[in-house]
């Protein structure tokens, strides 16, 4: 069985982010016949038609194209900003999406996660990511929809996610995520 190559797209930059914990554990629930690669989006300069318009495209961009189009399918982790998804996150979505005609997203499988310390579970956020993401072409995953309130209640004293509950459900997102990727494969 070929590997499936899934980009981890976490949305906060933060080193200890609750965002890149989840991200972590989903990672390590994958079969094996999955290569998790975690994309790194925090050296992308700010989207500039301009750059590419006037030949001057940022070597970070050309790469992280490249990345992204070699990948078979996406998991995007994120929390909430303003009821809305990091500036980050966004860029890298913007990025990979041009020059126009050109969207190296386009067609592949996908889900969102969306995490957070409050009680609304990043809603906004995830819903927001799903319509960027419907007008890329990236298939997300519609059901089990993906959201984990109050994460701290999840960490232990050394900020590892160890609820039980919380990693059973994980497991069955991450389940559900192969089961989907699974309808796109040839």
């Amino acid at each position: 069985m070929s590997k499936i190559h899934v980009g981890i797209i976490v949305g906060s930059l933060r080193k200890d982010s609750f965002s890149k914990k989840v991200a972590q554990v989903v990672a390590s629930f994958l079969p094996d016949n999955y290569e998790a690669t975690f994309v790194d989006i925090s050296n992308l300069p700010m989207f500039n038609q301009d750059f590419d318009d006037e030949g001057t495209t940022p070597k970070e961009w050309i790469d992280f194209r490249e990345e992204i189009k070699n990948l078979d399918t996406y998991i995007f982790v994120t929390p909430e900003y303003n009821r809305s998804i990091p500036p980050v996150l966004k860029n890298a979505l913007d990025v990979a999406s041009r020059p126009y005609g050109q969207n190296v997203w386009t067609g592949k499988p996908g889900a969102v996660i969306s995490v957070s310390p409050g009680i609304t579970a990043g809603f906004g956020a995830n819903h927001h990511l799903r319509q960027t993401l419907s007008f890329l072409n990236v298939y997300t995953m519609q059901q089990p929809e993906a959201y984990l309130s109050n994460i701290i209640e999840s960490l232990d004293n050394e900020g590892n996610l160890t609820k039980e509950h919380t990693l059973e459900y994980l497991k069955s997102i991450t389940a559900a995520y192969v089961d989907w990727v699974s309808k796109f494969q040839k």
